[in-house]
Parts: structure tokens; sequence; C-alpha cells
């Protein structure tokens, strides 16, 4: 009897400034492999995201053996992604990058808690690609249009919204004003030059590719985005 092979998440297009204000998670079944899922602010679940901008640091935190830290900007905010030996290539690829530079990069939410309490949220990669400021351009306008869409859906009374709601008290405008803030640059040109700290951005060459791109295996669950997480 043949088994179906398992259907790949959808990647969710998101900034970093909704990214870095989810620290819920949550599964949607008992299974021990059930697929786990990031509760967005604007009422989106995401068990995988994609994401664009400007490779601004990076830094081998690895004690043992390699596990490489980004730091990757957007017109929002910051995202940190950390790759090593089960994330080959993502970790390749940080290696051999030299900052700055436009990277778009697809990957899994994860959440590391700290000693105070605090949620911290990271992308584990399953790859980063090196692309230009055109695709960023269209990574920012696209990712601002959903970001607009799950806001004016908010309070239509979807089950990731409704989640939203009671999880987190935030302001879904919030997200939306940052989406307009977002736009704004691009029409303004601003963050439109490879700088150390630059809010720019960047997106894989074939968009719904990256969607829905190839995922590299990995079993790093424990991320902190202030410091290094469990290799």
């Amino acid at each position: 009897m043949s088994q179906s092979a398992p259907t790949r998440e959808v990647a969710r297009r998101v900034f970093a400034s909704e990214f870095n204000d989810a620290g819920f998670t949550f599964t949607e079944s008992d299974d021990e492999r059930a697929p786990v899922y990031l509760l967005l602010p604007t009422g989106e679940s995401a068990n995988r995201v994609f994401f664009v901008g400007t490779l601004t640091e990076k830094e081998d935190v690895g004690e043992e053996s390699e596990y490489w830290r980004g730091r990757i900007v957007d017109p929002t905010g910051t995202f940190f992604v950390y790759a090593g030996q089960y994330q080959p290539e993502a970790a390749s690829k940080l290696r051999d990058l030299e900052p700055p530079a436009y990277v778009a990069v697809v990957g899994k939410p994860r959440t590391y808690e700290t000693d105070d309490g605090t949620v911290r949220v990271s992308v584990r990669p399953e790859s980063i690609t090196e692309v230009d400021a055109d695709t960023r351009d269209r990574w920012v306008a696209e990712t601002a249009r959903r970001t607009i869409e799950r806001v004016a859906a908010f309070d239509d009374g979807n089950e990731y919204a409704r989640m939203a709601r009671e999880e987190y008290d935030l302001d879904p405008q919030t997200y939306e004003a940052a989406a307009l803030s977002a736009l704004e640059d691009l029409d303004d040109g601003a963050g439109d030059e490879l700088a150390g700290d630059a809010a720019a951005e960047g997106e894989s060459a074939d968009d719904e590719a990256a969607e829905t791109g190839d995922s590299a295996g990995g079993a790093v669950d424990a991320t902190d985005s202030a410091g290094a997480p469990e290799p």
C-alpha cells in the first residue's frame, strides 16, 4: 500500500516587527510529530516563514562545531537566523556570504524562553539565497499587501485571529502601519543601499517557489535572538 508524501507547509510572508512580537506556539493534533505553528499577531499560523532583508552581521557562535548566527534586517526590524550541522546548506551559505548582502530566507520559526520568562523568536533556515534589490522590493510590496489583508480580516472571526486576541495584548493596526511605512520607504527610495544597518530587503528569484521551497532537515529547537541557542 503506497503512502502519500507529507504536504509541505506554506511559508508565510511576515515582517520582522510582527514576527518578533509572536511568541505563542501550538499544534493542531496530539501526534508527537504534528507540525508546530507560531501564532502571528495578525491572526495567521506559521509553520514556515519567508522573509528577505539585508544580512548585516554573521558570527560562528559554536563551541565544538560550526554554528552560525546571522542578523538580517528589513524595513521594520531584525530577524536572527541560526544554522549548524543539521542545516548544512544554510550554514555553508552564511559562512561564505560577506555582509552586507541582500538575502531571501525560508525557514522554521523557533522560540526560546529566557531565565526571566521573556520569549524570543528566531529562525532555523532551510534555505538562504543571495538576491538583488529589485527582488527585495517585490517582497516588501507583496508582504505589505498580505499583512494589510490579514489586519483587515482580523475581526471576521477566523480561528487564528480569535487565538491571537486571546494570547496577545497587541493591536493589529500596528502591523498595518508598519507595512504602510515600508511601502512609503519603497516609494521614497529609502533603504536602497547595502549598508551595515540599512533596513533593506531581498527575495528569491522564484517567488512562488520560495513560499513552498525545499526544506533541510534540522533538530535544533531552542533559539535565542540575544544569545547563542542550543546547538
